[in-house]
């Protein structure tokens, strides 16, 4: 069973051939999902160069709008924050950025704890720093 596919008309488009998530019974696969805007090439709390290296960014506003396009997914999906059981969440910088995410992260997911998993990486497709992979329940 492949699962319903599921496009979101808020979240950003993917970089790739996939959708935002895939509905398999109760259960939803969220694709990793990035900070970027929806319908522009603009990414919140990035400064990009020229030559589209990255001169700056801000974590704490990328994850908040990690946390958004996440939501914006979720929700058009039929299911909602609290029902997040596991986060995977992908950093290009663990040193710097962790404290600041861990923060952050704990407003979002006060009420809700889901399992979850930090990995630092090397890169990501596009110039971000965080991008998080989200399995939440449906019903």
């Amino acid at each position: 069973m492949n699962g319903d596919r599921i496009i979101s008309s808020k979240a950003p488009a993917p970089v790739g051939l996939y959708p935002h998530a895939r509905r398999v019974g109760d259960l939803l696969f969220l694709s990793g999902v990035g900070p970027r805007e929806r319908g522009t090439k603009k990414i919140p709390g990035v400064e990009l160069n020229e030559s589209g290296g990255i001169v700056s960014y801000d974590i704490e506003t990328q994850c908040r709008s990690v946390f958004q396009n996440v939501r914006y997914i979720l929700d058009e999906a039929g299911s909602s924050w609290d029902k997040i059981v596991d986060v995977t969440v992908f950093l290009t910088n663990m040193r710097d950025d962790f404290a600041v995410y861990n923060r952050v992260y704990a407003e979002y997911f006060h009420d809700n704890q889901p399992c979850r998993t930090t990995v630092e990486v090397n890169k990501l497709p596009t110039p971000i720093a965080i991008e998080l992979k989200v399995i939440a329940t449906i019903n």
